[in-house]
């Protein structure tokens, strides 16, 4: 079992009847704090053998190495050596709070959970002692282990808490597909709602892997929810990435932009779907909708693509998580902006997911990439082909298998994501990506006019076909109407049975 499993195994048994959505922040809250005054202790160490108290006790020697200010009071060791104090956990809040006010990046992000009537002392106290045993060795290492342990507690928070879950976590997975497809390494990245920043974290693992520097991707977001925009924060500080770029934004990202005249070459968004109360009728004249149409005001799926489509720079690109009706709905309005959407060259590419991927939920999803230009473009400094008057179909729901230890929940596996990936890059022309070819049942290049004589439904089932024979060498399409021939046939012998018996109990019954 690894370090992470371990540490929430126990951690989770600490928790009691407590709901998750509560603990987390109170488990997560710790942690961050066990990182951060780690990386303060090291630096403090250094300082004292080096220069002595008074140097060593300078807020700005910290803060100019990228190294939060953590007060006397504040201190990991401090904390230990009072864990079993009753008053532990009002001892931790003023820590949080000493600590927001030092280090104005954290400003209003940290928890203060821990020392409310409603929470156990011992909870506290036992999640310190876990925490303090986290052995760190000096090296740059130990920091990327907190941060793989504070990335499986949120996941594995977000399972438990089922549907909420996702509402503040995507499943990494999909989170990897989107960022390997869309390859943010320069630029600028957006999350119009960031959640626990898990697409800027992915996008900087996807920097380093290519050996790009940090500083050429910028990153924003805004988040509606101040606990999640909270988990954020400090997701990105145990990642050593600046957070300055995120906003919280209590009114909502379509209701309010907090980045209104900003542009960006890469965005990534998991918005809620179908949610009906979005101010649909607040926002009915707003000019996003111009390029597409009015959204429908029960339904905020087209305002989420409008918003993002509009914040993209002129050769952006974007990677949604949307509902599958996206892909075909027809009420309200949605197949007009829809076919809008194709015809002006909106939409790049469309992934079907396989079901079971999402927390809570086994409704299946699907991936819109959508672009700015189509016929520009440059992916790992290399020029993107022309791809106007074409959209890449991806059919990847007979993908996916379940998760050790889960019944429910599946996830890609990395083979799976890298197939769907590369495919896409072959289509839009890297080099490095291989040739393009359409594959029977998992991708298709289709033309407009294809998509036109489909009604503009863009669901990759419609163009990719059925994929190779079955092993026993029949067509699918044959052997799909063989089969529906056969079972016709048995639902009328099964009238006709039913009809005869019928007749026999009636003949009983006048006996």
């Amino acid at each position: 079992m690894t370090i992470e499993k371990t540490l929430f195994a126990a951690a989770d048994k600490m928790r009691g009847s407590m709901d998750p959505g509560e603990y987390k922040h109170v488990a997560l809250g710790l942690l961050f704090l066990r990182y951060i005054s780690t990386a303060f202790s090291r630096k403090h160490d250094a300082l004292m053998a080096e220069d002595g108290p008074e140097v060593a006790e300078d807020i700005d020697e910290y803060l100019a190495d990228g190294i939060f200010w953590v007060p006397e009071a504040a201190r990991w060791r401090h904390l230990s050596a009072h864990s079993k104090d009753p008053k532990i956990g009002v001892m931790v809040d003023d820590a949080m709070r000493a600590i927001e006010e030092d280090n104005k990046q954290l400003k209003g992000a940290l928890p203060k959970v821990f020392g409310r009537a409603g929470l156990d002392p011992a909870v506290v106290t036992g999640l310190i002692d876990l925490f303090s045993n986290i052995k760190f060795d000096g090296t740059p290492k130990d920091f990327d282990l907190v941060g793989r342990v504070y990335e499986y507690f949120i996941s594995e928070f977000a399972s438990n808490e089922g549907k909420r879950g996702g509402d503040f976590h995507t499943p990494k997975p999909v989170v990897e597909l989107i960022v390997d497809m869309l390859e943010p390494l320069k630029g600028r990245l957006y999350e119009p709602c960031h959640g626990s920043g898990s697409f800027i974290v992915q996008s900087e693992r996807f920097i380093e892997k290519n050996k790009y520097s940090r500083l050429d991707l910028a990153v924003y977001g805004q988040e509606r929810n101040h606990t999640t925009y909270g988990l954020a924060k400090m997701n990105l500080a145990i990642r050593g990435i600046g957070a300055d770029g995120l906003r919280w934004n209590p009114e909502g990202t379509l209701l309010k932009d907090a980045f209104p005249d900003e542009k960006f070459e890469f965005v990534m968004a998991n918005p809620p779907f179908n949610v009906s109360d979005w101010s649909g009728d607040i926002l009915a004249e707003d000019r996003r909708w111009t390029p597409f149409g009015t959204p429908p005001v029960g339904n905020a799926n087209f305002a989420w693509m409008a918003h993002i489509y509009d914040k993209l720079s002129s050769t952006g690109i974007a990677g949604v998580v949307m509902a599958n009706g996206s892909m075909s709905s027809m009420s309200s309005g949605e197949g007009d902006i829809r076919r809008a959407m194709v015809e002006a060259e909106a939409v790049d590419a469309m992934i079907a997911l396989p079901g079971q991927l999402f927390y809570g939920t086994q409704i299946p999803a699907c991936i819109w990439i959508l672009a700015k230009d189509k016929s520009n473009g440059i992916a790992k400094d290399a020029k993107l082909r022309d791809r106007r008057g074409e959209v890449l179909f991806i059919d990847a729901r007979k993908m996916g298998s379940l998760v050790a230890g889960s019944r429910k929940q599946k996830e890609l596996t990395q083979d799976e994501i890298a197939r769907i990936a590369t495919a896409y890059h072959a289509w839009r022309g890297e080099p490095d990506a291989g040739a393009y070819a359409d594959e029977p049942g998992f991708c298709k290049a289709a033309s407009l006019e294809e998509i036109a004589k489909h009604g503009h439904v863009l669901t990759p089932g419609r163009y990719v076909g059925a994929g190779a024979a079955e092993k026993d060498g029949e067509p699918f399409e044959e052997k799909f109407d063989r089969l529906t021939a056969e079972l016709r046939m048995q639902f009328a012998e099964g009238r006709r049975l039913e009809t005869e018996i019928e007749a026999r109990l009636e003949k009983l019954s006048n006996a």
